[in-house]
């Protein structure tokens, strides 16, 4: 007589078999986003428009797996702060509305073929590209809170994020005192210029100063063992020696805000102050004020010393580039001038900007200068995010930033050990950025903006204190 199976137990066999494959692909997209960032840090930090497009490419990839393991499992869930994600989407819609065509009357059909794209923006274009980009950073944040969802999985993301850093760091240091001819491993490497594998020496401070905040912010407040803590500064040794030695001025000066603001979150009393051996001394606000300088001084000195003259004299010409009435020749090239051109730009498209991307085609029309540079860049975020994208685009930066403050606030105030060790590393780190930002440009380079949103993720998370 033929046995028969009950369906319920066939059906308790197909949902383990489909959890089992969800679980494989869970695995594959957190894997897979951690290799794009490796890969992302590779080639000069992403900045050539094929390797920017790989990047959308493969990031729209990781999010079709990502979206059939959600079918499988059931769970579609992505958690964190919506206002972060839906201000990114947000931003995305403007610069797509900055690219679309605005017919002006009926020209002749011969005319028709040689008039220009009409729209908003200067390079619409360039604007649709950065449009997929954002796209593209907004999906990996998205799965970044739908996959970092343990303890150990955050753990490992900061982690690759330092190991990256140090990674690079010791490259850039050998690079400096081995490289004589172009091309050192990376075929685009010229001597004297740049850092590390980047072109540009700020943009490869950015990204020490993400990996400085977050290893610190790590060492600080986890209550390591002396082992340990030795380990962390074995870490981030090579990291601050590289960033010093990139002669970064918006860097250094980066870093002694991380430095105080790490200063002014563990001796406020609430946070990892009152998990220190010497927190009751550490209240005292005279204490505190004296520590604090002291610290800023043997840092500084500590940088002059490392840099050496290159670095004294770097400091030496900021004053110059600043200064409103030192034009020389009037080449426009110095952030000054840069400045007054952006404002110029703002002001006269105060509402929606030139366009997201379109920057380096506006500009022309407002840099009052002898011509031999033409900037690409504003050398500020914020003020390029405003002559970019104008009011509205601003306005979104500020949902943005208001939506990370509330979460993060959150979560510096936690019960949970780990959630505020891992909030307060990460905004030390973005503290860095966000002071860099003021004079240049670092996270136009996909790798920078890539970890910065991983920063966004761990400050902002919410972790299953079971997990």
């Amino acid at each position: 007589m033929a046995q028969t199976i009950p369906i319920d137990f066939v059906a308790s066999e197909e949902r383990v078999a489909r959890l089992r494959v969800a679980a494989i692909l869970n695995k594959i997209v957190f894997s897979s986003l951690l290799v794009l960032v490796v890969l992302s840090a590779i080639p000069y930090g992403t900045v050539e428009p094929w390797w920017k497009a790989a990047f959308v490419c493969a990031a729209f990839a990781i999010c079709i797996v990502a979206i059939i393991e959600s079918l499988i499992s059931g769970e579609s869930r992505i958690g964190g702060p919506k206002g972060i994600l839906w201000s990114m989407l947000a931003l995305a819609a403007l610069a797509f509305l900055q690219t679309i065509t605005i017919r002006q009357g009926s020209p002749d059909a011969g005319v028709a073929a040689l008039q220009p794209w009409n729209a908003i923006s200067a390079d619409p274009y360039q604007t649709r590209f950065f449009v997929l980009q954002i796209l593209a950073l907004t999906v990996c944040l998205a799965l970044l809170y739908r996959y970092c969802t343990t303890k150990k999985r955050i753990n490992v993301v900061i982690h690759l994020v330092i190991g990256i850093a140090v990674g690079s760091a010791l490259y850039g240091i050998l690079r400096q005192t081995a490289q004589h001819q172009p091309g050192f491993v990376l075929p685009h490497t010229l001597p004297g210029q740049g850092y590390g594998q980047f072109i540009n020496k700020n943009h490869f401070a950015l990204l020490m100063e993400m990996a400085l905040g977050l290893g610190l912010g790590v060492a600080l407040t986890r209550g390591l063992t002396k082992e340990r803590v030795m380990s962390y500064v074995a870490l981030l040794l090579p990291i601050w020696t590289a960033l010093v030695l990139s002669n970064s001025r918006g860097g250094i000066l980066a870093m002694l805000v991380q430095v105080v603001m790490a200063a002014i979150l563990l001796t406020s009393g609430k946070l990892g102050a009152r998990e220190l051996p010497n927190y009751k001394i550490l209240r005292s606000k005279s204490v505190r004020v004296v520590l604090l300088l002291a610290l800023v001084a043997v840092l500084f000195s500590g940088a002059v010393w490392v840099g050496g003259d290159k670095l004294v004299s770097s400091f030496g010409e900021a004053s110059t580039e600043l200064n409103p009435d030192a034009n020389g020749l009037r080449g426009g090239a110095t952030r000054n001038e840069i400045w007054q051109a952006s404002w110029k730009m703002f002001t006269a498209h105060p509402m929606l900007g030139v366009g997201l991307g379109g920057y380096w085609s506006a500009i022309t029309a407002y840099h009052d200068a002898s011509g031999s540079m033409t900037p690409q860049e504003a050398h500020n975020d914020y003020l390029e995010l405003l002559s970019s994208s104008g009011v509205v685009g601003f306005a979104l930066g500020i949902w943005f930033f208001i939506s990370l403050f509330r979460a993060v606030k959150v979560n510096l105030n936690s019960d949970d050990r780990f959630q505020r060790s891992a909030c307060f590393a990460a905004v030390i780190a973005m503290t860095g950025v966000a002071v860099h930002s003021l004079v240049d440009f670092g996270l136009h380079l996909l790798v920078n903006a890539f970890i910065f949103l991983i920063l966004v993720m761990v400050a902002t998370k919410k972790i299953d204190a079971t997990q």
